[in-house]
């Protein structure tokens, strides 16, 4: 994948990484860490509350952009420890 922006943020969310796979598609990437699963680890940290900022500033981001996108999707990247698990579509905008 190639870095299109890091640290995009708006009033309603932020969103660390957004990148553009090698099909095309635009990947908006929350990057999440914890040191241990004692509440579920960090890809559960990424609750509903969560997704809908991330889906606001996916949606600024693309307002802003200015350019044609095509599709997109949302990943997590999860750190528990030092184990990196990343969930390609993670979720859905029509899901929050």
């Amino acid at each position: 994948m190639r870095l299109v922006a890091r640290n995009v943020s708006c009033r309603r969310g932020e969103i660390d990484l957004v990148m553009r796979d090698r099909d095309g598609v635009l990947v908006f990437v929350e990057v999440r860490a914890r040191a241990d699963k004692r509440f579920g680890g960090a890809a559960a940290s990424v609750g509903w509350q969560k997704r809908r900022r991330l889906v606001h500033a996916a949606q600024y981001f693309l307002a802003t952009s200015g350019g044609a996108v095509g599709a997109c999707r949302f990943d997590v990247v999860a750190f528990d420890g030092p184990r990196l698990v990343w969930l390609r579509d993670a979720f859905r905008a029509d899901d929050v």
